[in-house]
């Protein structure tokens, strides 16, 4: 009984290690899941001016500036409507690919990218 205990703890524990092998080798599967996007507004610019995404990821904007700004999809599809100096915004992120330009409806010579890959 002793023997068989000992063999049933050892196939508890392979089973355990091989389950927790898996998650690691889809650990880029996940990452993507939970990718953080970010768009910082800094001294009237969009940082990085152009940022892929997946489809329907959340978008994080962060306003820097001491000004209300937007991120306004040019063709819609998206829009954080004012974000107050020092503020912040999300949107989600369409979900058919493509490259999605945008701009601040407020100051709209401030333009950049979302590409949905």
């Amino acid at each position: 009984m002793t023997a068989g205990l000992a063999v049933g703890v050892v196939l508890l524990l392979a089973g355990c290690s091989s389950g927790m092998a898996s998650p690691a080798s889809t650990g880029g599967t996940a990452a993507q899941g939970t990718q953080k996007a970010e768009i910082a507004i800094s001294n009237f610019m969009f940082i990085p001016a152009k940022l892929t995404v997946s489809p329907g990821a959340t978008v994080t904007v962060v306003n820097r500036d001491n000004v209300d700004h937007t991120v306004t999809g040019s063709s819609g599809g998206f829009d954080t409507m004012h974000i107050p100096a020092n503020g912040s915004a999300t949107f989600t992120a369409p979900m058919r690919a493509g490259s999605y330009p945008y701009i601040c409806s407020i100051h709209q010579y401030m333009s950049g990218t979302l590409v949905v890959t």
